[in-house]
């Protein structure tokens, strides 16, 4: 058996070192026909190459492939902001031309040919309300257009005649992924193969061993000791890379092109198109639950609420969030996860989300009332009778990910009253934050106003995108899995289990019962509980546990053993006597 681990290690360390080297190994050769493809504005082709030497030219980094593009994006905005924007001499020529009353009249010193006409029209545009206001000097003026010129250089010349940072974002990786060449874009299935599959066989052959390892169950055979698994060295470098994959998959994906087009087989395959970074992301996703959930079969397989659990949450990322989105964008539907639920999905109510799924018939409506029924029936009912653990622990892609994938660190948790205390105030401002979020969503989406208050709906639902959406719930809440424990969104981030945990706090069949004359104290429970409950205080005092925060995964059961622990499902008040799920024993269902 030590052999074949041997094996199954060398050979996932191969895939995965090919894989990582196809991040630097790709040619780019950027013409004149991508360009037309991308920009569908000969103006703005032939502007781009004015500027660039990059066209027809082989590049062998994409490093200095994508510094070239955002090189000439830059040069190319600032020769038409300096061609279409109001210059400072033109605005000191404005004020000169008024007194103390501004006239739009004014701006005929800016010209009558094509280009002072443009600057003429944006600046009414933009400052038309300045017509006709007394100041009480040049220089308040001056202020003041001088204002409307920056908006206008900012969100009118910049969008209409370059290239907005929006644009420069989806152009850079656009044509960086267009332009590559070499190994992989000549054959990504090879790639494949090389990577994907030597790893998976690799883990297979290094997993399927431990049904051999003596008996099953939590033996703590040096845990505490392990390089991996206690935040040693080999621990914090597999944090740092998951930090780096997530940071470059939602900030700069434009390098990661050669991982993406590795994908485009399957993209094919499934969707009938080529693959962006988010099928990537799903396609890696859904094969580490599928490849770590067998290993937490094994691990667990003393219980049956583990394995079924763990099949669940295998099933529901594999089929749910996997495939049937994308077969539906075959099908020319719209992308839907019928599993996820709002705020964890915060931009459901997007103007643009809504817009497509009402614009798609009776299936988009049905998608649209599927989801604010989830929000508004679904999780009060079935939190009621099953607790926050139906979500979190069998149906959510976060909690699969982190019970299969993260299983190897739950014991990280931070267990002090102190992390418990952040924990409360995190979750329940994010929970906030996202509720609000979404009510200037939709304020935007009925009245066409984006400003409340002075502030800008579409800045605060950027905000929270990249901060909460990108940042809290990937760069940390999966890269801190060997850092922190494998529960950190979950615990201190995410909206849906806050929603989730308020219901069961106060309203739910659910807890955890204990049996306090048969607790030894050997700690097992409080060790491995991901969501850093001290599971033993409650055990030694024979008490339920009824936490918001629990989210029902039943390690602590399947660990102890005494049996000490159930999870019970009865009535909402006093000690439960009927048990639902029992994690030692095997499964047990109530009348």
């Amino acid at each position: 058996m030590k052999a074949v681990k041997l094996l199954g290690l060398v050979l996932f360390i191969t895939g995965f070192t090919i894989f990582n080297a196809t991040f630097f190994t790709a040619d780019y050769r950027l013409n004149e026909t991508i360009l037309s493809n991308q920009f569908n504005d000969e103006s703005k082709v032939d502007i781009f190459k004015k500027h660039t030497d990059l066209v027809d030219k082989s590049v062998g980094s994409n490093f200095d492939f994508v510094n070239g593009l955002g090189e000439t994006f830059r040069k190319v905005n600032d020769e038409q902001l300096e061609k279409f924007g109001i210059s400072k001499g033109e605005i000191d020529a404005i004020v000169n031309a008024n007194n103390e009353i501004f006239s739009l009249s004014s701006l005929s010193v800016l010209g009558d040919d094509e280009i002072g006409q443009y600057k003429q029209k944006t600046f009414n545009d933009y400052g038309g309300w300045l017509d006709g206001r007394s100041f009480d000097s040049k220089e308040d003026m001056q202020a003041q257009i001088s204002n409307v010129v920056e908006n206008i250089k900012k969100y009118q010349i910049v969008n209409e005649k370059g290239f907005d940072q929006y644009q420069v974002k989806d152009l850079k990786y656009s044509l960086t992924k267009a332009s590559s060449t070499g190994a992989v874009a000549s054959n990504p299935s090879f790639f494949i193969l090389l990577t994907y599959v030597l790893c998976i066989l690799g883990a297979m052959l290094y997993i399927l061993p431990k049904l051999q390892d003596g008996p099953p169950g939590i033996k703590n055979d040096g845990i505490f000791h392990s390089a991996m698994k206690n935040t040693g060295w080999l621990g914090i470098l597999t944090g740092v890379f998951l930090i780096i994959f997530y940071i470059v998959l939602y900030f700069y994906p434009e390098y990661m092109t050669n991982w993406i087009i590795m994908v485009d087989p399957v993209s094919q395959f499934l969707k009938g198109s080529d693959a962006g970074r988010f099928f990537l992301y799903g396609f890696i996703y859904t094969l580490c639950i599928l490849v770590m959930g067998v290993r937490m079969i094994i691990k667990y397989r003393h219980s049956k609420y583990q394995v079924i659990r763990t099949f669940s949450v295998m099933f529901f990322q594999t089929a749910f969030a996997f495939l049937i989105p994308e077969i539906l964008l075959r099908l020319n539907q719209p992308y839907f996860d019928f599993k996820n639920i709002w705020p964890l999905d915060y931009d459901f109510f997007f103007d643009n989300e809504l817009d497509t799924l009402l614009a798609n018939g009776s299936l988009g409506i049905f998608m649209l009332g599927w989801g604010i029924a989830l929000i508004i029936i679904g999780v009060p009912v079935f939190v009621y009778f099953f607790g926050k653990r139906w979500y979190c622990s069998w149906v959510c892609g976060c909690g699969g990910l982190a019970e299969t994938l993260g299983d190897p660190y739950r014991q990280l948790s931070d267990k002090s009253l102190k992390a418990w205390k952040v924990e409360r105030w995190m979750i329940h401002a994010v929970l906030a934050f996202a509720i609000v979020m979404t009510g200037g969503v939709l304020y935007t989406y009925w009245t066409g106003s984006s400003q409340i208050i002075g502030l800008s709906t579409y800045d605060v639902r950027s905000v929270y995108g990249a901060w909460i959406g990108a940042g809290f719930a990937g760069v940390v809440g999966t890269g801190f899995y060997p850092l922190m424990g494998n529960r950190v969104w979950c615990r201190f981030g995410c909206p849906l289990a806050a929603y989730l945990g308020i219901v069961q706090r106060f309203k739910s069949r659910f807890r955890i019962t204990t049996n306090g004359g048969q607790c030894i104290s050997c700690g097992n429970c409080s060790t491995y509980c991901e969501m850093g409950i001290d599971v033993r205080w409650y055990a030694q005092r024979g008490q339920n546990i009824v936490r918001s925060s629990c989210v029902g995964c039943g390690v602590c059961s399947s660990v102890c053993p005494r049996g000490v622990l159930n999870l019970e499902n009865g009535d909402t008040e006093g000690r439960l006597n009927e048990p639902l799920l029992i994690g030692n024993d095997g499964v047990k269902m109530s009348s």
